[in-house]
């Protein structure tokens, strides 16, 4: 069994980094268009003051860039996977919040954001999705090196 994972984990980690890579380079490319709405996004949380919600919602879209692109092409990977995994913590903690507060937002996680009807949350199925992404940021920390990385 230990063998078959040593065989299969470059192949694993390549997987993870380019899964967890595009989601976050889309994330962020979807959102850099319209950064006030992205703010507007962040705000819709209620969970910082204004001026931190605001810079944060100006920030976060070129840190996802940032992560994303890291990832994609393979450098620094343990770090960008810890700070992917650590993302997606933050995010899951966000909308655990706005949905046990019973807010009805839209996450934001691809532009978009603000408030909308409490039949269109989907914070269920966000948060099981991030927990995944998070997952995949984990295994990244742990088993950083891969297949076709820059990083060797």
């Amino acid at each position: 069994m230990a063998d078959k994972f040593k065989v299969a984990q470059p192949w694993l980690t390549l997987l993870a980094r380019l899964i967890l890579g595009a989601v976050l380079l889309v994330a962020g490319a979807l959102k850099v268009p319209n950064l006030p709405k992205s703010a507007m996004a962040v705000r819709a949380y209620e969970m910082l003051p204004i001026p931190i919600a605001n810079f944060l919602g100006y920030t976060l879209p070129w840190i996802e860039i940032g992560l994303g692109l890291l990832l994609f092409v393979g450098v620094t990977v343990k770090i960008s996977g810890a700070l992917g995994a650590l993302t997606m913590l933050a995010f899951i903690v966000a909308i655990a919040q706005a949905w046990a507060r019973g807010l009805s937002i839209d996450c934001g996680c691809f532009g978009g954001g603000g408030t909308i009807d409490p039949e269109d949350t989907k914070y269920l199925s966000e948060i099981i999705r991030d927990i995944g992404l998070m997952g995949l940021g984990i295994f990244l920390y742990l088993y950083p090196k891969g297949r076709f990385a820059i990083e060797k």
